[in-house]
């Protein structure tokens, strides 16, 4: 094999459409635009969801729901987490680490869920109510 051997792979290349260029080519007087109408002149184009002057779909619908922002920055943990975790102290940078919560996540509750039975001192972490009073009667504490 030479450099100047070198050439794609069989069917990797085609030739580009050429329309307009007569009636042999398969390919002219309309250049396969059909007659007449917005899309077979030049510029003549329409932006995505335009019917033509009816009103859209989209605007049809009834528009229902919010979804927040900012509840990407919200993050849960259950009890059986921290049982898993086993640390002693929590804080959100352990939890991070741990891959319990997500890296954008900012607020960190826990919810009671599964069991608890070693003693959790909470630092700038919530909980529900239930769960405070699983990590209370665990021995643990919330700061």
């Amino acid at each position: 094999m030479e450099l100047n051997t070198l050439k794609p792979a069989a069917g990797a290349k085609h030739a580009k459409r050429r329309v307009g260029r007569g009636i042999g080519s398969g390919l002219g007087k309309t250049a396969g635009r059909g007659h007449k109408g917005q899309k077979s002149r030049a510029g003549g184009y329409h932006k995505v969801g335009f019917e033509g002057g009816q009103m859209p779909l989209q605007r049809r619908l009834p528009k229902r729901g919010f979804k927040s922002q900012s509840l990407k920055f919200n993050a849960e943990v259950t009890l059986a987490d921290l049982q898993a975790l086993g640390a002693a102290e929590v804080d959100l940078l352990l939890l991070k680490q741990a891959g319990l919560v997500s890296e954008l996540a900012k607020n960190v509750k826990v919810i009671k869920t599964g069991e608890l039975s070693v003693a959790v001192k909470l630092n700038q972490i919530g909980a529900t109510a239930a769960a405070k009073a699983a990590i209370e009667a665990a021995g643990g504490s919330l700061s």
